[in-house]
């Protein structure tokens, strides 16, 4: 910015940062808004020497300049016009006035701008509104959404991430705007779901979502230079109201999966699981009424897990974070239902794990019970549930990470190798069905994973399957 000024230039951050740095917390980046054009910002900071990153943005009056080995944004002032696409401005044009720069931003608290003074520059008293914690558009409302289409989902993931509330003349005006949401890109409405999962008060902003009609909506996607719509998911409002069991359950099925996320760690991978545990629930297939008339939801887990793999597919959420989703959700129920069981019960269970074909090491099997634990701790939770039931559900989650984590899943878990069992052998072809026969048996409970212990089955098998066996 001081580059800018002494160059006749006005410049000032903008935006989040402003947002951030009046919280009193860290921006995670800047971006700066000038009066001067594009070409005048990257011959001033090349003049500086300062490198400019050349062709991102230039369209948006965009120059992307590298300092102290971080991209920072400088956009010249502007106006803009949005068509068919419901996020990315139709028609930009360069302004001169920071006001109007200001006043096409989404939020009062984004439309704020600091000089490099220290000075704050808030014409709709969005500083009031940080204070008041309050989530209001600059002008109205409708306007702004029918202008961008991403901001409706904007309004709910800054309520999860800064636990504000949101202008009632919001909420009133998203219904109206929903047919802005089949112009967005599947990527960017993903993103801001999972920034709400992420966020310090995610079940916030999910409630925004699914009550205003949101999540019932569809986008769009390109593939192979053709688009189609994409359904975000509207397989959660049935959840909304969906009666449980009172003997288990306080809530219906919706506010039970908002308290689960609320519970699990802020990680992608345990809050999509978290939300997507009980999606099965109250479909035909698996609704049902016991013998006192309450619901029964058995085969949800099943049901539910194929339910999620295809929400999370047809989203482009990452194929590892899918994958392990997917698992949980077909596991939380037999979490519960093995507690209490022998460990040999939990082992069978781990080694059919183990054989399962899903993994490719005890890291990663131990990896996924860890999180299946975490899930199905916030699951009871959100259960009527006791302090005493949730030490006994830790401890016995404790159990089947610690066994998930001595359960061998590939030969490569053995404490031995291939290589180094080749001197009891006679037979160097015999080396690969012992590793597999010592793996089995090893995950059977009849060979310890002790390199000793194997070496010594080593020699048994050599004795058993050659006509001249080697010395120990």
């Amino acid at each position: 910015m001081r580059i800018l000024r002494q160059a006749g230039h006005k410049g000032y951050i903008v935006g989040g940062a402003v947002r951030d740095l009046l919280l009193g917390l860290t921006p995670k980046d800047y971006d700066i808004a000038t009066d001067a054009l594009i070409d005048d910002v990257n011959r001033t900071m090349i003049g500086a020497g300062l490198t400019v990153i050349e062709g991102l943005g230039r369209n948006y009056g965009v120059a992307v300049v590298v300092i102290d080995g971080q991209p920072v944004e400088i956009a010249t002032f502007r106006g803009e016009r949005y068509g068919q696409d419901s996020h990315r401005p139709e028609e930009v044009w360069f302004e001169t006035d920071l006001y109007t720069d200001l006043s096409r931003r989404d939020f009062t608290i984004n439309a704020m701008a600091l000089n490099d003074e220290g000075n704050l520059t808030d014409p709709f008293d969005g500083q009031a509104d940080l204070a008041a914690g309050f989530i209001r558009t600059v002008g109205e409302p409708g306007l702004r959404f029918a202008e961008d289409g991403l901001r409706m989902f904007r309004a709910c993931r800054f309520a999860a991430q800064l636990g504000f509330r949101v202008d009632p003349l919001i909420l009133a005006a998203i219904p109206s705007n929903l047919y802005r949401v089949a112009g967005l890109s599947v990527e960017r409405v993903r993103n801001e779901i999972e920034k709400t999962l992420m966020a310090k008060a995610p079940a916030l902003g999910l409630e925004h979502m699914i009550r205003s009609g949101l999540l019932a909506t569809d986008c769009r996607s390109r593939v192979d230079h053709q688009e189609r719509s994409v359904a975000i998911l509207p397989e959660l409002t049935h959840l909304v109201e969906l009666r449980q069991n009172r003997q288990y359950h306080r809530y219906d099925a919706w506010r039970h999966s908002l308290v689960a996320v609320k519970h699990t760690p802020p990680a992608l991978t345990l809050r999509w699981a978290a939300l997507l545990h009980d999606v099965g629930k109250g479909m035909p297939e698996v609704r049902g009424y016991n013998r006192e008339g309450a619901p029964t939801d058995f085969g949800h887990d099943r049901v539910g897990s194929e339910i999620a793999g295809g929400i999370l597919k047809r989203l482009g959420v990452r194929g590892t974070v899918a994958k392990r989703v997917k698992w949980i959700v077909s596991r939380h129920m037999r979490f519960g239902f093995h507690m209490g069981h022998a460990t040999a019960v939990l082992n069978r269970w781990i080694r059919d794990e183990a054989r399962s074909g899903l993994f490719h090491s005890t890291g990663e099997l131990q990896a996924a019970f860890q999180d299946l634990v975490q899930v199905c701790i916030a699951d009871i939770t959100a259960l009527i549930s006791t302090s005493e039931d949730l030490a006994a559900c830790r401890t016995y989650g404790e159990t089947l990470i610690r066994l998930a984590g001595s359960m061998p899943v590939h030969t490569s878990d053995l404490d031995i190798s291939g290589r180094a069992v080749l001197p009891f052998l006679t037979d160097k072809k015999q080396i690969g069905l012992f590793m597999k026969v010592a793996l089995r048996r090893t995950q059977d409970g009849n060979l310890t994973n002790e390199r000793d212990a194997l070496k010594a089955a080593a020699i048994h098998w050599n004795e058993r399957h050659s006509a001249s066996p080697v010395a120990p």
